[in-house]
């Protein structure tokens, strides 16, 4: 596809309606004919920028922020696709709470939470599809594609504003997770603090990254062999648990970017092994909402395994809330 036109160079403020969106978000809005992938390599590049600054695309813009924007290629825009029903309605069946705010959504391993590379369809792109009527909706935060589990989108500006100042401070929302590691962990190592950056080849621990803290804790052990770990999220840096454990030398099961392949063959089943099971935080009513989710059923299979056992049947327990409003719990 050609590019039919060029913006100019430019600087814009971000008005009071969009405080609140992530910065790469807002621009793809804004500049509807620019390739995504240009907007992310300006980005990267730090020809995109804020206030002066290079910004991430993960930003939470703010009232008042200038933006200063190169010049772009615009291309005519291409007839998109649907994102498949099949996933629609499966998302659809994964959402655990629902509210005139915000959602909360059991999202499936190997389902990305917006389009990329390879993806006819992403959690919010299917979730818009099938939600005309609720414009705003947007993600509040992010799961890799291969992690599964409790994933939050907002409706409301306001709402996804309040949800960044949250995760903003670090403990506010709390974030649990599940994961099955390499060996023994040992039980003194409860949390993890090594900084964590972003560089060419990945996401690395690096004296010079930036502040991230992980606390574990030893939910279940299978001889030397794997340790189920529970383990809060406290910062939230890319990567952060796959990067820490693998780190403090005990890799998750299934990861093939910072994982070891031969314990992920020993281990067996496929996809990572890394679930958001819990997630707690206070709504602006002052109540505190809590949901959880069971680790997936197949998970079970390789727990029986590696324990010595003949698998059992369906283990699983909680329960799926379908239909209009799905209660979360709060307290």
């Amino acid at each position: 596809m050609e590019p039919t036109a060029s913006t100019a160079p430019s600087e814009m403020e971000v008005p009071a309606a969009h405080a609140g969106r992530r910065l790469d978000k807002f621009l793809r809005a804004q500049f509807k004919g620019v390739p995504a992938g240009l907007i992310f390599r300006h980005l990267r590049k730090g020809g995109i920028r804020v206030n002066g600054r290079k910004a991430d695309g993960g930003y939470r813009i703010q009232e008042g922020d200038v933006l200063t924007l190169p010049a772009f290629e615009v291309q005519d825009a291409a007839p998109k696709q649907p994102p498949p029903k099949a996933l629609v309605a499966r998302l659809n069946r994964a959402i655990v709470y629902e509210d005139e705010q915000l959602l909360i959504v059991d999202k499936p391993a190997g389902v990305p939470v917006h389009v990329g590379t390879g993806h006819r369809g992403g959690v919010i792109e299917a979730l818009r599809a099938d939600r005309p009527h609720e414009p705003d909706l947007d993600l509040a935060h992010r799961l890799d594609r291969e992690t599964s589990g409790l994933l939050i989108l907002t409706k409301t500006p306001a709402m996804l504003r309040y949800l960044s100042e949250l995760f903003a401070q670090g403990d506010a929302v709390r974030r649990d997770y599940v994961a099955l590691v390499r060996g023994a962990w040992p039980e003194r190592l409860t949390e993890l603090t090594d900084p964590i950056a972003r560089t060419p080849r990945g996401v690395v621990v690096a004296a010079d990254g930036d502040p991230a803290l992980t606390r574990t804790r030893v939910r279940r052990r299978f001889g030397d062999v794997a340790t189920l770990l529970d383990v809060e999220l406290i910062t939230g840096r890319k990567h952060q648990i796959r990067v820490h454990t693998s780190h403090a030398g005990h890799p998750i099961a299934g990861d093939d970017k910072y994982g070891d392949a031969a314990f992920t063959s020993r281990v067996g089943g496929s996809g990572l092994f890394l679930h958001a099971t819990g997630l707690s935080f206070p709504l602006p009513d002052g109540e505190t909402l809590t949901v959880t989710s069971p680790t997936p059923d197949s998970w079970q299979r390789i727990f029986d395994r590696l324990a010595g056992r003949p698998p059992a049947g369906n283990r699983r327990g909680g329960q799926r809330r379908r239909g209009g409003r799905r209660p979360g719990r709060r307290g």
